[in-house]
């Protein structure tokens, strides 16, 4: 019979369509097939890619009584505008006590940065304040560095004790506003600011101590209610400042008169933290020499988990003071005309970054620059005292790193 050329010209096409068709099925099912962890390639940007997190944290310390000088240092800190309004530009702001005593705008001081945290709030920014031993010794009734002219700006003496009682504006905003000690997350996994630390955590070292701790005086190794940190100092300050507020009848201020000391029913734990080695007077790390401090910092970093203990009380009169490769930061430079020292902000920008190189298509996790730029931010400069970097690897919806 003879043969159809039309029919044997489309038998071979559609062959051809069929090897065709099935070579690309082939190629598709073994390119797609699921690798090995130690087969599967990264996938490489070529490009940088932007910072996917920031924050900014301003601290500054003692300020006693010095409005004009308070307010010098967050402008060119940049927490304020020229108007003296929040600006926007700076995520947190930490003081760490001592408005009080010195000077005489206490009242202006303490209101104002009210306002301020009110702003901040609303610009979605946070003040951070702490009270510092010259707000406790005024809550005591120990008035030794209280000027005669602040007085006059409460009207009286009474007018005075009543604002710092549970019932006055002064008492009310340190009961509502303020803390004894700050632990201040930096990596966003950890909470916002106060969240404990927690020891057994699963989240990585390299993450669970990207925290900062602030307070007035200095948390010294010897204290006994360092942990679980923030909440049991903090809770034990809080206990103490009730009864000081709610002390009837207010002593009689000293002097003149007799010192009052802490109320009867101070129990021993609130003595210690009012004591020489609590708190709010430790010097230990400011004044320690260099092997002492740094001999012991380490251990209390890890108690902590933080990664820096910054504080006031003790000042410098001429610059913040880095100790132990950052780990200990003395920022009271003296602020108020009452000492003459240096208008000084501790500055620290927070950055994750995402590594270019390091995206990882199976696990969905990359690899993130984490850096801490520390400053000191003077009148007329800004010294970088630290610039450190570290690896973390993880993903970005949740923050839930897994090395």
């Amino acid at each position: 019979m003879p043969q159809n050329p039309r029919g044997m010209e489309f038998f071979a096409t559609r062959s051809a369509l069929f090897m065709i068709l099935f070579s690309c099925i082939t190629l598709y099912l073994i390119f797609r097939a699921p690798t090995t962890r130690a087969d599967r390639q990264l996938v490489v940007h070529h490009e940088p890619i932007a910072a996917s997190y920031t924050k900014r944290i301003v601290a500054v310390g003692d300020l006693h009584g010095d409005l004009k000088n308070a307010m010098k240092v967050l402008r060119m800190s940049g927490v304020i505008d020229g108007f003296g309004d929040w600006s926007g530009d700076v995520d947190v702001l930490v003081q760490t006590g001592d408005i009080i005593d010195r000077g005489d705008d206490t009242i202006v001081l303490f209101k104002y940065l009210d306002v301020l945290r009110g702003q901040a709030l609303a610009k979605g920014g946070t003040i951070l304040s702490m009270m510092g031993n010259h707000e406790w010794m005024n809550v005591i009734g120990d008035w030794r560095y209280v000027l005669p002219s602040e007085i006059k700006t409460f009207g009286s003496v009474e007018a005075r004790q009543h604002a710092l009682s549970h019932a006055g504006w002064l008492g009310s905003t340190f009961w509502a506003n303020y803390t004894l000690t700050t632990r201040l997350p930096m990596h966003p996994m950890l909470g916002p600011p106060n969240t404990d630390y927690t020891p057994l955590s699963s989240i990585p070292a390299s993450i669970s101590h990207s925290a900062l701790s602030f307070v007035h005086g200095g948390l010294s190794p010897s204290f006994s209610f360092l942990t679980p940190y923030p909440s049991r100092p903090n809770a034990l300050g809080r206990s103490l400042l009730h009864k000081l507020l709610t002390r009837y009848p207010h002593p009689l201020p000293h002097p003149p008169n007799p010192y009052p000391g802490l109320p009867p029913d101070a129990t021993p734990e609130e003595h210690e933290l009012y004591g020489g080695d609590g708190p709010l007077w430790y010097r230990g790390w400011a004044l320690g020499t260099e092997r002492e401090v740094c001999g012991h910092v380490d251990d209390v970093l890890h108690k902590l988990g933080v990664r820096r203990l910054i504080m006031g009380h003790t000042p410098t009169f001429t610059n913040i003071v880095s100790r132990c490769g950052g780990r200990i930061i003395i920022i009271d430079t003296g602020i108020s005309h009452a000492y003459g020292g240096v208008l000084s902000a501790l500055s620290i920008r927070y950055s994750l970054t995402p590594n270019e190189t390091t995206y990882d298509d199976e696990t969905g996790t990359q690899e993130y620059i984490e850096r801490e730029v520390v400053s000191a931010v003077y009148e007329w400069k800004n010294e970088v005292l630290h610039d450190d970097r570290r690896i973390v690897r993880g993903w970005w919806e949740g923050w839930a790193y897994t090395s």
